[in-house]
């Protein structure tokens, strides 16, 4: 058998951070998205820069401030223990927070871009025939987007599958806890298992193939149903 019982773990616990950030992520970038693509307010740049860090930054420098922000010293993590809650470093639901940050704009960007291409008009038509703020957002709005939130989707999973820096920086190598597949081929390498190392890398790689070229037919699909 090419995966041993490790690896398995690391693979099943990478798809479950992978969904796990997808679902967050379209919940909470789909009114963010919204509003960077409406507003006319001043400060629609300076956080659209902020949204778009983590394309810039390596993954060791977000690792490395939500490791001291959400430790035990850090403000989230005192916070934290004044609630009588546990920290998040070294936790799944860590891995998750950081995927998050991590994952931003490749949830964001897609999403303002659907909501931007809509356009007023079918907005105001829906305004004229009496549909209020919230009606035209999810029966206009959303349905229209939908090509966005496919790529939102795709993009965020794909991204967080690939994570290395960031969550081996914010949960470290606890096997079945933080032990991802990026992190997993990074310790057959140390152990010189480069057998095993190609067989998750090749499934990384056959991974990243087969979501481009879905995004590809996805986009051509769309294209072709507009004209």
């Amino acid at each position: 058998m090419p995966f041993s019982s490790a690896d398995l773990a690391a693979i099943g616990l990478t798809l479950r951070l992978a969904g796990t950030t997808m679902v967050l992520l379209l919940v909470l970038c789909t009114p963010l998205a919204w509003w960077l693509a409406h507003t006319p307010s001043r400060w629609r740049g300076p956080v659209s820069a902020v949204v778009a860090l983590p394309l810039v930054l390596p993954p060791t420098v977000i690792g490395f401030y939500l490791l001291v922000t959400l430790g035990p010293n850090g403000p989230l993590g005192q916070f934290m223990q004044w609630l009588g809650l546990p920290t998040l470093p070294f936790t799944f639901w860590g891995l998750v927070v950081g995927s998050l940050i991590y994952s931003l704009p490749f949830a964001v960007q897609p999403l303002q871009h659907a909501f931007e291409a809509i356009g007023r008009r079918p907005l105001e038509a829906a305004a004229t025939l009496g549909a209020g703020p919230l009606d035209r957002f999810f029966t206009v709005a959303l349905p229209l987007a939908r090509p966005g939130f496919i790529t939102a989707a795709i993009l965020s999973f794909a991204h967080t599958v690939g994570e290395f820096g960031v969550v081996l920086m914010l949960g470290g190598n606890i096997p079945g806890v933080t032990r991802v597949v990026s992190v997993q081929i990074y310790d057959h390498v140390e152990a010189l298992e480069y057998t095993q190392a190609h067989w998750l890398a090749g499934g990384m790689v056959l991974f990243s193939f087969v979501v481009l070229l879905g995004l590809n037919l996805t986009r051509r699909k769309t294209v072709s149903m507009v004209q």
